[in-house]
């Protein structure tokens, strides 16, 4: 059985099958910060998810990151670095994109375990 999160005619916030926890891409809804405010608000919007599903950032089984500018590459790992347990670093892909939205800055795509 797939269940499907905050459901909309284009695409569900999160899937979940199988124990598995798939979030479609995350942004910053305040997208006037700079590069660490949005990857906060990034970050703050997985945690919201995976605990709706009960889960968490220390189950992250892979993390696909899109960002802007590779000039921001340093403040959104800090800010990352920050945000992550110990001993819990997801496999992480980093790639320079251009986003929907000009002003967003940076879009995560996260993996977890339940």
């Amino acid at each position: 059985m797939v269940q499907r999160f905050d459901v909309g005619a284009r695409l569900s916030e999160m899937a979940v099958h199988n124990g598995v926890c798939y979030l479609a891409g995350q942004v910053a809804a305040d997208g006037s910060q700079d590069i660490t405010g949005q990857t906060r608000q990034v970050l703050a919007a997985i945690d919201a998810l995976l605990a709706r599903a009960g889960s968490d950032k220390s189950k992250l089984l892979r993390v696909q990151i899109f960002i802007k500018d590779l000039a921001d590459f340093p403040a959104l790992n800090a800010v990352w670095e920050a945000w992550l347990p110990a001993g819990a670093a997801p496999p992480r892909a980093t790639v320079k994109a251009d986003l929907a939205k000009p002003e967003w800055l940076v879009e995560m795509v996260v993996t977890a375990a339940l």
